[in-house]
């Protein structure tokens, strides 16, 4: 063989030599690497990837329908738009009365068709004018008959030591005063007028109501109603508790 040959084939061979030498030498790094990540990975558990972000437009999601079993044939929109839920109607709300305002006085004692008695202290009802219990009416049928009385009986029957409601500003009043009362929601100055037992101011608001009595021939404007038997019982007595009771 020639040296030139020779000298060339001897290269070639170190060349492939040291070829194989650094693929060894990569193979084993690698080797390394993997072994020397491997515990870091098993320290810090298992990799875990973020749910995706939904892209989806929410104009045209159907999130929105009801959920029944008749959902699954709705379409996801009419003319293009998305269905909308539509929100449910609020129940009515009914009106909240108004408290009463007053102040309640319990056991009144009737000393006439319109006046009311607390021990030493008077009230007298607004827009009427009291009955005097010693009035009397003229009767077409026999003498003048005790109006006033009877007028005083019916409304002390009527209250019946009922407690009123009467618009005072003032419990603690002395003397007489006037005011407006009622026994739930029926006003004492309408029941005496509208009955007949009692006549009404002037300009009030109950004159139409008094005129109105008038014409029918209620109480005092009427007849004596002993003749016909519909109180012949009634005790025209003054109610013996008279003290004060507030």
């Amino acid at each position: 063989m020639k040296p030139a040959a020779l000298l060339t084939a001897t290269a070639g061979i170190a060349i492939v030599i040291g070829l194989i030498t650094a693929g060894g030498n990569r193979l084993s790094g690698a080797s390394d690497v993997r072994r020397a990540a491997q515990p870091a990975q098993e320290a810090t558990g298992p990799e875990t990837f973020a749910p995706a972000q939904s892209t989806a437009n929410p104009d045209t999601s159907m999130t929105a329908r009801p959920v029944d079993d008749a959902s699954q044939f709705y379409p996801s929109s009419v003319d293009g738009k998305p269905l909308e839920r539509e929100q449910a109607p609020e129940p009515e709300r009914k009106p909240v009365a108004a408290a009463e305002k007053g102040i309640d006085l319990p056991r009144p004692v009737a000393e006439s068709a319109g006046i009311l008695g607390f021990g030493e202290r008077r009230l007298q009802l607004a827009g009427l004018t009291p009955t005097p219990v010693d009035k009397t009416c003229p009767s077409a049928k026999g003498p003048e008959w005790p109006c006033g009385m009877l007028a005083k009986t019916n409304f002390r029957l009527f209250l019946r030591l009922r407690t009123v409601n009467c618009d005072l500003s003032d419990p603690n009043w002395s003397g007489t005063a006037t005011a407006s009362c009622k026994i739930g929601t029926q006003d004492l100055s309408a029941w005496l007028i509208e009955n007949g037992w009692a006549e009404a101011e002037a300009g009030s608001a109950f004159a139409e109501a008094g005129a109105k009595a008038k014409r029918d021939g209620n109480g005092i404007y009427g007849q004596d109603p002993r003749q016909a038997g519909a109180i012949d019982t009634l005790d025209l007595t003054q109610p013996q508790d008279m003290s004060d009771p507030l």
